[in-house]
């Protein structure tokens, strides 16, 4: 999603020179002297400059057909706690993750239990589609295979959408005329 705009913007701009660096964790930018960072909306300080660089997101639950062959689908997020759900270990703080829903301005955060543990969504995913239980992963990663039939997805009614992704930089610097190109190349359009 924002490499193709980045790559677009540095073939024309080839004097600019760009480096990435890609944590899992929360990076001062500040105090490791970065121009900026991405981070999802909802996770940017407030004394920061927060673009958006990609559209809101949605998360999804899904499971394989074999495993719901067996079990009844979830209604509400309460049901999830007769299933067996895959978790996910935040590498940062080493917690896990509990599962955020809304509803008709209703916010519920699910502590969900289940067989596997990952540190890595990509994996939630693979053992979803394995049938060993149910995820909780960003929509768009999932909506090929629900297509597919190879996931069935629930409580969609429950996933409410938040915002995506979000270039971030402290608002006290003074921005050079690069970075100013940059922020406007970057910048989220509704594409």
């Amino acid at each position: 999603m924002l490499w193709p705009k980045l790559a677009g913007f540095l073939s024309g701009y080839p004097d600019i020179k760009v480096e990435l660096t890609v944590e899992h964790g929360f990076t001062d930018i500040v105090a490791g002297r970065y121009d900026a960072g991405v981070r999802l909306g909802e996770q940017v300080a407030r004394d920061m400059i927060a673009v958006p660089v990609g559209p809101p997101m949605r998360m999804a639950v899904v499971g394989s057909p074999g495993y719901f062959a067996a079990r009844r689908k979830p209604r509400t997020p309460h049901d999830l706690d007769g299933h067996a759900c895959i978790n996910l270990r935040f590498t940062t703080s080493g917690g896990l993750y509990a599962w955020e829903f809304e509803k008709e301005r209703r916010e519920l955060k699910v502590r969900v239990d289940g067989p596997l543990t990952f540190n890595n969504g990509g994996l939630c995913l693979k053992a979803a589609l394995d049938g060993f239980g149910l995820a909780f992963v960003p929509e768009d990663r999932v909506l090929a295979h629900v297509r597919a039939g190879r996931l069935l997805r629930v409580l969609s009614d429950w996933c409410a959408p938040f915002p995506g992704f979000h270039l971030y930089y402290p608002s006290r610097r003074q921005q050079s005329p690069a970075f100013a190109l940059l922020i406007e190349a970057l910048r989220h359009r509704g594409r």
